[in-house]
């Protein structure tokens, strides 16, 4: 449960949290966008002082139906952002969501970031794999069926959890095979799935440790909330809240959210009722 981080080791047996910066102008939650140089670095000292141990960075969004940026304005925006942060936090941890090897490998060796982010599971560029097993730095695998353009369609699974780790095992063997060892995965929650396909995945999570690697998940105002609660994006903290304890529950090492703060307090209250080591222990 262990990530080597630049040769730090990041331990993941302790539920951790990513806040997520968007330097994009369209990213579904209003509220995650950061366009100005002022912007970015506020919010980057905030998430570090509320106690996040990653801070994510995306310049392209992914939400269904996004239109995809050119890569050049998506490089620029994410390693200008990166550089930001790192300029002013030298110890930050900052990984890069990208489906496209140019933006990570740019991020990764010119920007100074530490993890890269795909939502694709390298489906999306046949550059990822082999950038993420030059670079040697850890890798966050999520599931996506279809597209950002296509995958809320029609999505469909014989069976959302079984399918979905075939696929992660075909993939993670990949990677293993050509020496990666950093590897997280992320059953993509939204991600082409249905409501019902999501509230499957967080009521079968556990199963997802059947590949021996930490798990993340990305929960945070999501659409399974807010619709199934009549409410819009931004009135969705509560319900985050109570499906990330339910994620911890179920051995999540991960969180991926917006709001850093009321993570940070659900792991302290998950923490105080599940002593160190006990729900993972009963996972194993």
């Amino acid at each position: 449960m262990f990530i080597n981080v630049k040769g730090t080791l990041l331990d993941l047996s302790h539920p951790r949290v990513m806040g997520i910066i968007n330097v994009t102008e369209d990213s579904f939650y209003e509220g995650s966008r950061f366009l100005t140089d002022d912007q970015v670095i506020a919010v980057a000292s905030e998430m570090l002082d509320e106690g996040a141990d990653i801070l994510d960075i995306g310049g392209c969004s992914t939400r269904p139906g996004a239109l995809p940026v050119s890569e050049e304005e998506e490089l620029k925006r994410v390693c200008h952002a990166v550089e930001l942060i790192k300029n002013r936090y030298h110890d930050a941890v900052v990984s890069v969501d990208t489906f496209r090897a140019s933006v990570a490998g740019a991020a990764v060796r010119d920007a100074g970031a530490d993890i890269i982010n795909d939502i694709s599971g390298g489906q999306m560029d046949a550059g990822m794999f082999p950038l993420v097993t030059d670079l040697n730095v850890p890798y966050i695998m999520m599931h996506m069926q279809g597209t950002p353009q296509t995958m809320q369609l029609n999505p469909h699974y014989d069976d959302v959890i079984a399918d979905i780790l075939i696929w992660f095992s075909e993939r993670i063997t990949l990677l293993q095979q050509a020496g990666v060892k950093d590897i997280i995965i992320d059953p993509g929650f939204g991600f082409g799935k249905s409501a019902g396909h999501n509230f499957e995945m967080l009521r079968r999570l556990e199963e997802f440790h059947t590949a021996g690697l930490p798990l993340m998940v990305g929960l945070s105002r999501k659409s399974l909330i807010w619709r199934t609660l009549n409410l819009t994006p931004d009135k969705a903290l509560a319900g985050t809240v109570a499906l990330h304890m339910t994620a911890l529950m179920k051995g999540a090492s991960l969180l991926r959210v917006h709001d850093v703060r009321e993570a940070k307090e659900v792991i302290t209250l998950f923490e105080k009722i599940y002593p160190q080591g006990s729900l993972f222990d009963h996972y194993s």
